[in-house]
């Protein structure tokens, strides 16, 4: 019997213009649109993320999400949460799970799935402004990124555009 083929990964990522993704452990905005959409998003999937963004998701294990945490500190597995101490290994078990494999972060997780060799969705929100950060996006425009679609949109402080990408 052959084995499956690794399932795809999606990431998805807010980020403003200067790939800022994160400020202090934490995102430096506050869009309700993209985070009603990210919550929607990963509703029910299989969330692959590091120990920040683990510690700082409240909801991570709410709507039937399904943690894997990459970290080498074993006392951060919960009930519902899944803890390996690598990228490939978190990709292993997330493969054996039944869902999508969304990737959240944070910098270093993003940069390994670019890298992964794996075809690739990106759901990404992009932030019409240059924001302060200390964390940010890999460089990932050279790469062939196909897109699926985009819609505009805006609030009180950021105009930003939902695009939904592939990498065959």
């Amino acid at each position: 019997m052959q084995d499956a083929a690794p399932k795809p990964l999606h990431l998805i990522v807010a980020c403003a213009e200067n790939r800022v993704i994160g400020r202090d452990g934490r995102l430096p905005w506050h869009i309700a649109e993209d985070t009603a959409f990210f919550h929607a998003a990963t509703a029910g999937q299989i969330v692959v993320l590091g120990r920040i963004c683990y510690e700082t998701w409240p909801q991570v294990r709410a709507e039937g999400r399904q943690p894997v945490v990459i970290s080498r500190n074993p006392a951060l597995a919960s009930a519902g949460a899944h803890v390996t101490p690598s990228f490939s290994s978190a990709l292993a078990l997330a493969d054996t799970l039944p869902g999508k494999i969304m990737v959240c972060g944070g910098e270093r997780i993003y940069a390994e799935a670019l890298a992964s060799g794996r075809p690739l969705r990106l759901h990404l929100t992009l932030i019409h402004a240059e924001i302060a950060g200390d964390t940010f996006m890999p460089e990932g425009r050279h790469l062939p990124w196909r897109e699926i679609s985009r819609r505009e949109s805006a609030d009180a402080n950021y105009r930003y555009t939902f695009f939904e990408l592939s990498l065959p």
